[in-house]
């Protein structure tokens, strides 16, 4: 399924004569101006897989935040945003098959870590809670508490329950169960399927991050699927060479210039893999 058809980003002369219009001399960046125009990426058509590949500083970030921008779709995390960014986003033209699905995002590698670590951060808050609720049971089992008024009618009742339940039964009847922990690989993947629905068009920023190389192919096999079977749309950067190799998807190395489309054998992260693996094939033997 194909929601947005191409991007157009502002070339080399379109960002001259903003440049032009800006009175004010006391910026030291203007990013995100600059950076795509000097990979030469000025146009985008999309697949319903679209892959943008590159190294560190080729861009493929900021153009994924620009377009998330653009469309208007959901995020989570910040993200690198200047003062020139809406300046920016504002000079782009977009082309669209049809209407961007509501439930379209943007899920990034800070959207992962958050979630991973606000599971740790929650259980750590059970953990604390459970130490002191068996603290107050047993304050409240051998305490010599005798009731007053009718203001001491709530601490009453927890005496009573304290004395006529197990320790184990008094705390779990007053405390939330642990979110089952996985590996921060498992939690990764899991985020994934969860956050992608039928459906919706997909912007992902090196999903690959925390997951091993079996995840990968696994998550591969996943966008494969949605693409296929539930009118997902996804534009991802990536150097993972599961991810790269998956069927169909077309591949913008911005580490040319100007930026070219490219087959996933052919890229020099990819090259990198083969000739290793290659080097060292006797061993496999």
């Amino acid at each position: 399924m194909v929601y947005l058809n191409y991007f157009t980003f502002p070339n080399e002369d379109m960002e001259f004569d903003f440049f032009m219009k800006v009175k004010r001399t006391c910026y030291d960046s203007f990013y995100p101006f600059k950076v795509l125009s000097q990979h030469g990426l000025k146009r985008i058509d999309f697949e319903p897989v679209t892959i943008l590949y590159g190294g560190n500083g080729s861009g493929k970030s900021t153009a994924l935040n620009v377009i998330a921008e653009k469309i208007g779709v959901s995020r989570d995390s910040i993200y690198n945003k200047s003062n020139f960014f809406p300046d920016y986003v504002n000079m782009c033209d977009i082309y669209v098959e049809t209407d961007i699905p509501k439930n379209s995002k943007i899920i990034t590698s800070d959207d992962v870590f958050d979630y991973i670590l606000n599971i740790r951060s929650i259980n750590e808050g059970i953990d604390i809670k459970r130490e002191k609720l068996f603290e107050e049971y047993l304050e409240s089992k051998y305490s010599r508490f005798q009731m007053k008024s009718m203001a001491d009618y709530e601490q009453l009742k927890k005496v009573n329950t304290a004395r006529s339940k197990t320790q184990s039964k008094f705390v779990r009847n007053r405390l939330m169960d642990n979110f089952r922990e996985y590996s921060n690989g498992e939690s990764a993947f899991i985020y994934f399927t969860e956050k992608i629905d039928e459906n919706g068009l997909y912007i992902l920023d090196e999903p690959e991050n925390s997951l091993s190389p079996k995840r990968q192919m696994e998550l591969m096999n996943f966008i494969e699927d949605s693409a296929r079977f539930l009118r997902c749309q996804f534009i991802i950067s990536t150097h993972s060479p599961f991810i790269l190799a998956m069927k169909g998807a077309k591949i913008y190395d911005l580490d040319e210039n100007p930026v070219d489309v490219k087959r996933w054998t052919e890229l020099e992260n990819v090259r990198t893999y083969y000739d290793f693996f290659k080097m060292h094939e006797k061993e496999f033997k």
